[in-house]
């Protein structure tokens, strides 16, 4: 069984430029730059509205296999969400630094990007592809 959600050929840039909020809009554009520096990927847009960096496939004790993003962002309605994979769990002494934040199992979501440390997130991106290696082979998307 394959994800529902799949790279496509759409422009994360085009995307990012067409979120309705100007300030959703400003912090989506600024990820796109700060993602692209610190993880050496290409964006590249998974489903409608996930901006992806990087890949792994995976292959789960059940036989399942799929590929996902290795990180990213949406700019969703209510936050900012920031994909971590395989999660935040020894990420703790990185997020005490990061600013207001919620955590969901892989998601960090986010307000305003005004109220996060900036190099603190590129941290614990790069901390969260780090580790995810250690599980499963990244490489570009």
């Amino acid at each position: 069984m394959a994800n529902a959600t799949q790279p496509t050929d759409a422009d994360p840039r085009a995307f990012c430029e067409a979120v309705a909020h100007p300030g959703r809009r400003a912090d989506a554009l600024r990820l796109l730059d700060l993602f692209a520096q610190t993880t050496g990927f290409a964006a590249r847009m998974w489903g409608p509205s996930l901006v992806g960096f990087g890949r792994y496939r995976y292959t789960y004790a059940t036989g399942r296999t799929g590929d996902w993003l290795a990180t990213g962002f949406s700019p969703r309605r209510a936050n900012m969400v920031v994909y971590i994979m395989p999660g935040y769990a020894d990420f703790g002494e990185i997020l005490a630094r990061l600013g207001p934040h919620r955590l969901g199992k892989s998601c960090l979501y986010l307000g305003r990007l005004a109220q996060i440390e900036e190099a603190v997130l590129a941290e614990l991106i790069r901390a969260g592809l780090d580790e995810l290696a250690t599980h499963w082979p990244v490489e570009p998307s």
